[in-house]
């Protein structure tokens, strides 16, 4: 999954899409990786999986990361990403 990261946002979670990656807002800024443990953390609640089954394949010191989730059917990920699009846009 594409991401776009926020970091050291006022409010957490997904924000809709910039350049057709999910927007994710985290707190934490982005200093000795705090962020991306947030990121990775982030995703696994959104997603409902455990923390050990989100990495972040690629973009590790940028805003437009790469996100792998193991133990996730793909249609299932997909439903669940459309959920969360619909809720950043309500």
């Amino acid at each position: 999954m594409s991401v776009h990261v926020q970091p050291g946002a006022r409010t957490e979670g997904p924000a809709g899409l910039h350049d057709g990656r999910l927007r994710l807002r985290v707190a934490a800024i982005a200093e000795d990786g705090r962020a991306n443990d947030r990121v990775v953390e982030l995703v696994a609640e959104l997603f409902g999986s455990r923390r050990a089954d989100v990495r972040i394949v690629s973009g590790a010191s940028s805003r437009r990361k790469d996100v792998a989730l193991d133990g996730l059917a793909l249609d299932a990920a997909a439903a669940r990403l459309d959920a969360l699009l619909a809720e950043a846009r309500a």
